[in-house]
């Protein structure tokens, strides 16, 4: 379906469901232009007349714009937030007008890597322009534009969603009334950089990638993209978890790949993990969208990290995890103090757990109980 740009505007609520929004031409920040470019969005709950219920929620690496709904065909766990989103939850739909959209790159709806390029018969490939944080941004803002939508009462994500929830504070400063940057700060850490670089290097050193071209061959890089999940999902959990979950029991399920001196039961996960990637997600997107979250410097385009805070209008509630190593909990407390030196009215709030960095889409009650009070103060 696509959205009538009028619809919110003209003052009739806009109402809850699955679209998708042409925007048409976008010139990226690093270069390159885009001639006709689509968002695919979900909305929950109603816009109030003044327009200012809006709550954009933005999703992780892999994630999508179905942030709620119950388990279904298309979506065996249901949506990635659902558990926060709905009436009487965290984020009230009752009280909120919600929109998810799946990012400017992604493979589910919005324009990426797998889209036709205008003019010609094929998908871009690796012809699809470099995307960054900020370039994600500036797209949603003109799908919550055509909306309707004049101010946004939240904007909240994890990791990649978090960088996105910080930059629209920055961004679009008089837009926000508050920001929830979980489990993410302005510029990830070598680390976490690193283990990006791995995970897209086994899908370029795959055969089957062709240099990007793999689109009606036939064959796609499944074991290179599985290799970068696999690669991925280690840095999405910590230690102490991992001995919890898994320790070193021998293997339970069956065996996906020949075995090697048989197998532990994280290494069974993992490549469970790797293989249910490639049944849904794009290996192109994994790469632009990997690359624009190691690109994010939330300084980038001002003198210092001080300017850009300075910029934020808007409440901002920094949420870290406890076990994280990808984004770990100390850096996102300094990032919430960085904010606060250049005026921002911010604050932190930790969620303990052994669950790593995933925590934000598993660990519900303590994510509830860091955010809920922030939502409703």
């Amino acid at each position: 379906m696509t959205l009538d740009p009028g619809a919110g505007a003209r003052g009739a609520p806009a109402r809850s469901g699955r679209y998708h929004h042409r925007i048409g031409s976008f010139e990226p920040e690093l270069g390159g232009s885009l001639r006709d470019v689509t968002l695919a969005y979900e909305t929950w709950g109603e816009l109030n007349e003044a327009a200012d219920n809006a709550v954009l929620l933005v999703h992780a690496l892999t994630g999508d714009s179905h942030a709620a709904g119950e388990p279904s065909e298309g979506y065996r766990r249901g949506g990635w937030w659902d558990p926060m989103v709905g009436p009487g939850l965290a984020v009230d739909t009752e009280k909120y007008f919600v929109v998810c959209s799946n990012v400017l790159g992604g493979c589910s709806g919005s324009t990426g890597p797998a889209s036709v390029e205008p003019g010609t018969e094929r998908p871009y490939a690796m012809r699809f322009p470099v995307v960054t944080i900020r370039d994600m941004v500036r797209a949603q803002r003109q799908v919550l534009d055509a909306l309707g939508v004049r101010q946004l009462a939240l904007v909240a994500g994890g990791s990649i969603g978090g960088q996105q929830a910080l930059e629209w504070a920055v961004e679009f400063p008089d837009f926000v009334r508050k920001a929830a940057p979980i489990a993410a700060t302005g510029a990830l850490g070598p680390q976490g950089i690193g283990m990006s670089e791995i995970g897209r290097r086994a899908i370029m050193a795959d055969p089957d990638w062709q240099e990007g071209d793999y689109y009606g061959t036939g064959r796609s890089p499944e074991i290179g993209l599985s290799i970068a999940r696999m690669a991925g999902m280690m840095t999405y959990q910590s230690a102490p978890g991992q001995w919890e979950r898994f320790g070193r029991r021998p293997a339970g399920r069956p065996a996906l790949h020949p075995e090697f001196g048989g197998r532990f039961e994280i290494e069974s996960y993992l490549h469970y993990q790797g293989r249910e990637l490639t049944r849904r997600f794009d290996a192109n997107s994994y790469l632009y969208l990997s690359r624009a979250m190691d690109l994010y410097d939330v300084a980038s385009g001002y003198e210092s990290d001080e300017e850009a805070y300075s910029r934020i209008q808007a409440e901002v509630l920094f949420v870290g995890i406890t076990s994280d190593w990808l984004f770990p909990a100390a850096e996102v407390r300094a990032s919430a103090e960085r904010a606060r030196k250049a005026g921002v009215q911010a604050d932190y709030a930790e969620i303990d757990t052994l669950s790593g960095h995933d925590a934000f889409l598993k660990d519900w009650k303590e994510l509830a109980e860091a955010i809920q009070p922030f939502i409703n103060e």
